[in-house]
């Protein structure tokens, strides 16, 4: 493995263990058992160098979802509450999975408007996800952004509090309640 590779390695490695703010070039090149000046000859700075780590992991991480709820969405099951409790339960073990991953990217959004070099990144990648989710559900970008939404919440309750938060068949139920509620008030959901 080069130095590029070791680089990238070790400012994973410190992402997930100290966040974003608090990672030095320091940390990352020990981490990565090379020199600092391999930063500047391979990334130009240590920001880029996060950001290309960043950028890695997301990826791997969001191929591996991907990966994972095909098979849930196109499952032979036909029911499609079966099926979007199933897409769930992979989404929801998949933070369960990776939790410091979860966690430094709501830190990089909490830091957006001081990293511009990521904002416009990540303005394009809500996008994507949006349109992921508008078709992996089925349903138009705006349903996608629902979707979003909805796993942004999910997450934080997974975060915050472990294996007590949301789960698949809880999120459908409460999905048709909404229905309901929108398309004619309680008497609606109590036929659901």
């Amino acid at each position: 493995m080069g130095n590029k590779e070791k680089l990238l390695e070790g400012a994973l490695a410190c992402l997930l263990d100290k966040g974003y703010a608090r990672t030095t070039a320091r940390d990352v090149a020990s981490a990565a058992g090379v020199s600092l000046a391999a930063i500047g000859y391979h990334f130009g700075t240590t920001d880029a160098l996060l950001n290309a780590a960043l950028d890695q992991a997301l990826e791997a991480w969001g191929a591996a979802l991907e990966e994972a709820l095909r098979g849930a969405a196109d499952g032979p099951d036909d029911d499609p509450a079966a099926r979007f409790e199933a897409v769930w339960a992979r989404i929801i073990a998949s933070v369960e999975a990776q939790p410091a991953l979860w966690k430094l990217q709501f830190e990089v959004v909490a830091q957006l408007a001081v990293l511009p070099e990521l904002h416009e990144r990540w303005q394009h990648s809500l996008a994507a996800a949006q349109e992921g989710l508008a078709a992996l559900f089925g349903g138009s970008p705006g349903t996608g952004a629902f979707y979003q939404a909805l796993l942004t919440g999910v997450v934080v309750q997974h975060l915050v509090a472990p294996g007590r938060g949301v789960d698949g068949a809880q999120l459908a139920a409460a999905v048709l309640e909404v229905a309901a509620h929108l398309r004619g008030g309680e008497d609606a959901a109590e036929r659901v």
